[in-house]
């Protein structure tokens, strides 16, 4: 590793913007060609002083994928992808406005159709949400073919 690329300086220079995951700053180090054992001592550095915490970027990321308009399904998923434990993402999905309140918000917002319905289930909503606050009946499928 070359000595200007501090390991401290490339993590800290990732998350000066905004949170990171752990995943995702260990990987910005991998591609800055730090070595591993290196690499796990620096986040665990970061994690200690609380410039890297997976719960706070959790929580903020769930925040902002609800406030633009996605399920619980979504955001799951979400954050998965960003490496984030199951757990992690649980405790950040249950402190959100719970899913049924945002869809509802949704529906009022965007017009009460068959077709906002799927465009919230595309989002992540939970069919068995959208069902609760759009009114569908049992056996309706209009949500798969919109």
């Amino acid at each position: 590793m070359p000595a200007e690329q501090d390991p401290i300086e490339v993590a800290a220079r990732s998350l000066r913007h905004h949170d990171r995951s752990r995943r995702d700053v260990d990987d910005r180090l991998a591609r800055a060609g730090v070595d591993e054992l290196v690499r796990e001592e620096t986040l665990g550095r970061l994690e200690q002083i609380g410039y890297l915490d997976d719960g706070r970027f959790a929580h903020a990321r769930a925040a902002s994928l609800a406030e633009r308009g996605y399920g619980d399904a979504a955001i799951r998923a979400d954050l998965a992808q960003q490496g984030i434990d199951g757990e992690v993402a649980a405790e950040a999905l249950a402190a959100l406005e719970p899913e049924p309140v945002r869809a509802e918000r949704l529906l009022a917002r965007l017009g009460r159709s068959a077709r906002t319905a799927a465009r919230l289930a595309r989002k992540g909503f939970a069919l068995e949400t959208l069902e609760q606050v759009h009114g569908l009946g049992p056996g309706e499928d209009d949500l798969r073919v919109v």
